[in-house]
């Protein structure tokens, strides 16, 4: 992990030979420290919000919050991994998806170690991209442009689709709620 924050070129190089059970181990850590973190916070955000102060929802939401981190981390690392190697395999990387896992895994650490704290989590979600980037020129042997074009592209194009989607939905509920009209008097 300390390689992966403060030496990642060179961690990366190490991890090319790495097998299936190193890979997936090390994520399994760290998707349950993210998990862990995720829903220690949620504990505390359920408890000081006013808006739920009233309500006993016991140790149900952190809970909640952890299973969801735990199996939804895990989907949506591995889509995201394929979705990458989709844009890194036309840009010209043929190492293997694996490796391109390998490098989404390992570039998630500052994102999963400490994406969770409120506010500055984002930080350590652009760090991670940057990770992400570097361990894909390492590990599918591709220049920096193309690795860098394949992860924009990857995480733009999700981005525009959402966006769209918002604006439509918007429009379509401006367009569908009834506008009051006043009565007029005679």
């Amino acid at each position: 992990m300390k390689g992966f924050l403060l030496n990642p070129v060179e961690t990366f190089r190490q991890s090319k030979t790495e097998d299936l059970t190193t890979v997936f181990s090390y994520f399994g850590v760290l998707l349950l420290i993210d998990a862990i973190l995720t829903a220690v916070i949620a504990a505390f955000g359920i408890e000081n919000t006013e808006m739920f102060a009233g309500l006993s929802l016991g140790v149900a939401v952190p809970i909640l919050v952890f299973f969801m981190m735990l199996i939804g981390g895990f989907i949506v690392t591995f889509i995201l991994a394929a979705w990458i190697h989709l844009w890194v395999y036309i840009l010209g990387g043929r190492k293997g998806i694996m490796q391109t896992v390998n490098a989404v895994i390992y570039g998630s650490t500052p994102r999963m170690l400490l994406g969770w704290i409120p506010f500055i989590g984002i930080i350590f979600l652009l760090w991670s991209l940057v990770l992400s980037v570097l361990g894909i020129r390492e590990l599918q042997e591709l220049s920096t442009g193309k690795a860098i074009l394949a992860v924009v592209i990857a995480v733009i194009i999700p981005l525009i689709l959402l966006v769209l989607l918002a604006a439509w939905l918007y429009s379509s509920v401006m367009t569908v709620t009834a506008v009051p009209v006043v009565p007029a008097y005679s």
